[in-house]
């Protein structure tokens, strides 16, 4: 199909006849300065909106049970999501310097909350203590800890580089490897295996971007796979889960129940789903449907169709945020944005993994889809970063200023704020140079100069 050469709303291309647009218009598409800025928010939106349609729905019969109201743990988390967004709005507005001397403190705060987990933090069913409770609020410290490593590992690499000084490779893993080793270890004394494996993660993205050298890159890949297996093996419970992930069926209601009942939700979704509302899963006899299993939900609801979508979803943001990765013109930018899309694109491939039975259970959530607060709050302002960095693409900016300001740039403007170059700065008003008049008056008249005779 033809595509006109006029640009559509928003300056998108339209086929003629206002049919849609061709295959041969992708790549166009593909290559507009907003195109990160947009799939990134977009994809956020809808897995967002899903998430809190697919809570209530895997929640609502054993809340109803429970606590005699099927809304209680999707209005915790449209609270959370109420919290998350105007923190991604904000997020997105700040220049990408902004966020370099908030890297220390973050990392600092999230050691101390981990810290503090271990002493006073809760546990819930397994026995894994991950919880804080603060001011009646449950807050998960391993979920912001992700975001705050991945920016003080970003900033720690950069500030090295512009010193000149990752020339060496003892330069590459220190302070790095250190700080990795300590949250790591904070969060596997908490029990949690999964949130673990995502940090370490992120710590093999920074030294794959940042270019470390082969030997160094494949040293590092082996002892992190020599951490994670003596982790499972340390543990029994995480040693039956992997046992029982090899051959769920052997022991259908003990170890391998959760692995098993997955299997038979999304089976029995097909490719369009039972509908809405309609899963018999959820009734009573498959636990963490609203976290952990929540993709199951979805497809025995959505069916296949459903998966794919979310797949779908979870793969446009994983290009879009290496796309403002490679289009990145300094190493700050380039490295949070690598390391951000890995802990959002491998915690969805963890996730997915155990409900199909192609990983062991870990426990980890769906971004932006599961049930958690601490989840969808550290992941929201994540891509609140992300935003930010995509508007800073080549030609970006000019084709936001075309576009005039948002209404994150309006709220910030209200309170008194602007965003000046790559600065947020406090906006001043400029004074009235207009001249006031003079009161008109007999005593405030100019005497008029006597003619001479």
């Amino acid at each position: 199909m033809a595509v006109a050469r006029g640009d559509g709303y928003a300056g998108f291309p339209v086929a003629r006849g206002g049919g849609r647009i061709g295959l041969a218009a992708l790549p166009r598409l593909l290559d507009r300065p907003l195109t990160s800025y947009y799939l990134i928010l977009g994809c956020t939106a809808l897995l967002v909106a899903l998430g809190l349609l697919m809570v209530l729905s895997a929640s609502m019969i054993e809340q109803l049970r429970d606590t005699g109201s099927p809304y209680s743990l999707v209005t915790t988390q449209a609270m959370a999501a109420c919290i998350g967004l105007p923190l991604m709005l904000v997020a997105a507005q700040l220049p990408p310097r902004a966020f370099r001397p908030l890297a220390g403190p973050a990392l600092l705060v999230a050691i101390l909350a981990l810290i503090a987990v271990l002493f006073i933090g809760e546990s819930y069913n397994t026995g894994a203590t991950q919880w804080l409770e603060i001011g009646g609020m449950t807050v998960q410290p391993s979920e912001p800890a992700k975001f705050a490593f991945a920016l003080w590992g970003a900033n720690l690499l950069a500030r090295k580089e512009e010193l000149r000084q990752l020339t060496e490779w003892r330069h590459l893993l220190i302070p790095l490897l250190p700080g990795a080793g300590a949250v790591v270890m904070l969060v596997i004394l908490g029990g949690d295996l999964g949130t673990a494996c995502i940090l370490l993660v992120i710590f093999l993205a920074l030294l794959w971007v940042v270019g470390a050298p082969a030997k160094l890159f494949v040293g590092m890949l082996g002892l992190v796979g020599l951490l994670v297996g003596l982790m499972v093996v340390a543990a029994p419970y995480r040693m039956s889960r992997f046992t029982s992930f090899l051959n769920p069926e052997a022991d259908p209601t003990g170890t391998g129940y959760q692995a098993v009942r997955g299997l038979y939700a999304l089976g029995s979704g097909g490719l369009l789903g039972v509908g809405i509302g309609g899963s018999r899963e959820k009734w009573g006899v498959f636990p963490h449907t609203e976290s952990d299993f929540i993709f199951a939900i979805i497809g025995e609801e959505f069916g296949l169709l459903g998966t794919l979508l979310v797949i779908g979803l979870i793969g446009l943001m994983g290009y879009a945020g290496l796309r403002v990765a490679t289009r990145a013109t300094d190493l700050f930018t380039r490295l949070a944005a690598t390391a951000i899309t890995a802990w959002i694109v491998f915690q969805a491939l963890v996730n997915i993994g155990a409900v199909i039975n192609l990983l062991p259970i870990t426990g980890v959530p769906l971004p932006l889809v599961s049930y958690g607060g601490s989840s969808l709050v550290s992941t929201m302002v994540a891509v609140g970063m992300l935003l930010a960095f995509a508007k800073r693409e080549p030609g970006a900016r000019q084709a936001l200023a075309a576009r005039g300001p948002g209404p994150a740039r309006r709220a910030l403007s209200w309170l008194g704020l602007e965003v000046r170059g790559d600065r947020l700065v406090v906006r001043r008003e400029a004074p009235d140079r207009r001249r006031t008049p003079a009161p008109r008056g007999r005593a405030t008249q100019t005497p008029r100069r006597e003619r001479r005779r």
